[in-house]
């Protein structure tokens, strides 16, 4: 990247154990890594490397052992309760692996809630919601419950409600695991788009090597350590 690039997301010497005494499993051995606006940085490595709890240290959802990380210029170990999720809500968007949709409310309503929480006026929160929706090629399926959807179209809600709120940094944990080739590879088009804007970030968590050609940057992670950050191909071939 060019080292003129403002950094969205440093990480230095980050640490995580899981349990105590024999039962204690490290799951981060001192993690550096940087992150910058306008980039999407894929992560990738074999289950059970340390991914999914490097995003949710990075996301303020775990607490690290050491270290230290800020995320848009804020530690959020920093933070109380109501500041951390308050930075949470505005500032970072969250797809979840297990998608994380409330069963009882319709797929407009699941994008909406982002902007219900941080206060935004009902009507406008669904009018924004469907634009989204709209966005990933669900506007018709916006009534529909989550069950009422297939895994795919679950993924798109979830990537919608991530983005409607125009967050700063958006965090994917593999985010075409339930779509097929040409629905995955339209998402990340339309990722890779969202991303283009110089002051947002993308980090995206995935075993998918098919999707890799969207990476700025590719770090890959074994052992809970960054053991290589490689650039992407397209990005590498515009050189």
């Amino acid at each position: 990247m060019n080292s003129t690039q403002e950094v969205a997301v440093k990480c230095s010497g980050v640490t995580k154990d899981y349990g105590v005494g024999d039962a204690k499993v490290t799951a981060l051995r001192g993690i550096d890594l940087d992150v910058y606006r306008g980039e999407l940085l894929i992560l990738a490595g074999p289950s059970g490397c340390g991914k999914t709890t490097l995003i949710s240290i990075i996301g303020g959802i775990l607490k690290r052992d050491a270290g230290r990380c800020t995320v848009l210029g804020n530690d959020v170990e920093d933070m109380n309760i109501d500041e951390r999720a308050c930075f949470r809500g505005t500032s970072i968007g969250f797809v979840f692996q297990a998608f994380n949709l409330l069963p009882a409310l319709t797929a407009a309503e699941n994008v909406a809630v982002p902007l219900l929480i941080s206060g935004e006026e009902r009507k406008s929160a669904d009018r924004r919601a469907k634009a989204v929706l709209d966005q990933v090629g669900l506007l018709e399926r916006a009534d529909a419950l989550p069950g009422q959807l297939s895994g795919g179209q679950q993924q798109r809600v979830a990537i919608a409600r991530a983005l409607v709120h125009n967050p700063k940094l958006i965090i994917c944990d593999e985010p075409t695991s339930s779509l097929d080739h040409a629905t995955g590879h339209a998402m990340m088009a339309m990722l890779r788009d969202v991303v283009q804007a110089p002051d947002r970030a993308l980090v995206v968590v995935t075993h998918d090597t098919r999707i890799y050609e969207f990476a700025d940057r590719i770090a890959h992670m074994d052992d809970g350590k960054i053991v290589e950050v490689t650039v992407g191909a397209d990005r590498a071939q515009a050189k």
